[in-house]
């Protein structure tokens, strides 16, 4: 069996498909370059190469449509450990055939794809829901998450414009990256010590503005009072607001 090592990006993917048609030899996988490889297996290292990335690109666009690479980027990011070698499939199919294949859905790539996409875009969703930020004593207002999938980047759009007038941080504990906006622009930070600061999903009191914990017991008063205690239903509140998602929500701490 031969593996394709990449890094991970979507670029990195895109130059496997690149290399796999120059070299015109294509893998039964296409695996992080940490992964445990099987005795005797035969790899190819990729070196992400944006030039070759964007040919394949623009090859791609000129056979399949805006929601269709659409797909192709979002399904890369739920870090599955075999969607990129779904998503090279499906690439692959697509330029032999030289037509789009994204309705096909008796094609097993194409299938899995579909699901994964909707996977992908509904942790989105509950990242915009979920998201509950503490006003820090520097005025910046900080949210900690801890997303299924590498969803953070695409909530970009959506936090900007709906806190256009305030600094913000949103941080993803579990791939240990940031989102900063400064009221100019969007950037991408990392803390020093991650672990300490975000134990507990919530800021310290010495971290925090001076009425920040006046305003979290005042959220938690009002979610305890709207709600009926004789319909309470764990069952269904868990399905709509995943457990692991609590540690970050002030009103459930």
């Amino acid at each position: 069996m031969l593996y394709f090592l990449c890094d991970n990006t979507f670029e990195g993917l895109l130059t496997c498909i690149f290399d796999a048609f120059y070299r015109k030899q294509f893998p039964s996988k296409i695996v992080s370059e940490s992964a445990q490889i099987p005795l005797f297996s035969e790899t190819f290292e990729v070196v992400t190469d944006t030039a070759k990335a964007e040919r394949v690109l623009t090859g791609l666009k000129k056979l399949v449509s805006k929601s269709a690479l659409e797909m192709l980027y979002i399904c890369s990011l739920s870090e599955d450990a075999d969607i990129e070698t779904h998503i090279f499939n499906y690439i692959r199919k697509t330029f032999e055939e030289g037509r789009s294949m994204e309705l096909n859905f008796a094609d097993a790539d194409v299938l899995t794809l579909s699901k994964m996409y909707r996977k992908v875009l509904r942790e989105e969703e509950r990242i915009r829901q979920f998201v509950r930020f503490q006003k820090t004593a520097d005025g910046i207002f900080f949210a900690a998450m801890e997303p299924k999938y590498n969803v953070l980047r695409l909530c970009t759009g959506h936090f900007q414009e709906r806190f256009a007038d305030q600094q913000w941080i949103i941080y993803d504990v579990k791939r240990r990256f940031g989102l900063h906006y400064n009221l100019k622009k969007v950037t991408e930070i990392t803390f020093d010590d991650p672990d300490n600061l975000l134990a507990s999903g919530k800021l310290l009191p010495s971290q925090m503005d001076m009425d920040e914990e006046h305003f979290q017991m005042l959220w938690k008063h009002y979610f305890k009072s709207a709600a009926i205690k004789e319909r309470t239903n764990l069952k269904l509140q868990r399905q709509f607001m995943p457990k692991r998602f609590w540690k970050y929500l002030i009103e459930k701490q």
